[in-house]
């Protein structure tokens, strides 16, 4: 079991954060590099220490890209794609808000063919669901649970079709789990089909805001 971090708070304002995940080796697959639901409209000094750090560790960087449920118009999101790769240097990308229903299978492969074409070595793509079998043909990592742990109990359900592949293509976020929970949390994903999950215990607007309490030692 790795870890999958979003980590959506500023390195000036939790700098023992980031020493904490960049710290962490192999326990952690990605970082989700997020500077302002995006790369940002100028590069942030501090995101820059902060990914040139993590790359440095071995750990791979991945540029948040909103795709707004293909909503998005592909011009920014290859812009957003662009500057994650020019400014912090990004390994590959985490489209977020992603679809999930086969009608939009092709314009995702689009974007995911010019983020490939964009130099990025791993395409994650956070349905937040279990999208169409599809679309674990053209990325590297689904995240198929995106949400808090009450509804992670006693409402995730895996289709047969995931069985197909290996439980390192599938990640499960999932916050609002008790501290003392978070191992249990990791088990549960692993017995649920995914090799790669992040449980933390905040909550919306923006529970990852924080490293997961694997990473403090805290995790039974």
């Amino acid at each position: 079991m790795t870890l999958l971090v979003p980590l959506y708070v500023h390195p000036a304002a939790d700098p023992e954060a980031w020493r904490l995940v960049t710290g962490a080796g192999e326990r952690v697959h990605g970082v989700v590099l997020n500077p302002a639901d995006g790369p940002g409209p100028a590069p942030d000094p501090a995101f820059l220490s902060a990914a040139r750090a993590l790359r440095a560790a071995g750990t791979l960087v991945l540029g948040y890209v909103d795709l707004d449920y293909g909503m998005r118009p592909e011009a920014a999101v290859t812009g957003d794609l662009d500057r994650h790769r020019d400014w912090y240097g990004a390994d590959g990308c985490f489209f977020d808000q992603v679809p999930a229903d086969r009608s939009a299978l092709p314009r995702c492969r689009r974007l995911v063919r010019a983020a490939r074409q964009r130099g990025a070595g791993t395409v994650v793509l956070n349905h937040g669901v279990h999208p169409a079998p599809g679309y674990a043909r053209i990325a590297d990592l689904l995240v198929t649970f995106e949400g808090p742990w009450p509804v992670y109990l006693s409402s995730f359900t895996r289709p047969r079709w995931t069985a197909r592949h290996p439980p390192e293509r599938f990640c499960h976020l999932v916050y609002e789990v008790p501290t003392a929970l978070a191992g249990v949390a990791a088990r549960a994903a692993g017995e649920r089909g995914a090799a790669v999950s992040c449980a933390v215990a905040g909550s919306l607007p923006n529970p990852w805001d924080a490293p997961p309490p694997a990473l403090y030692g805290e995790a039974p």
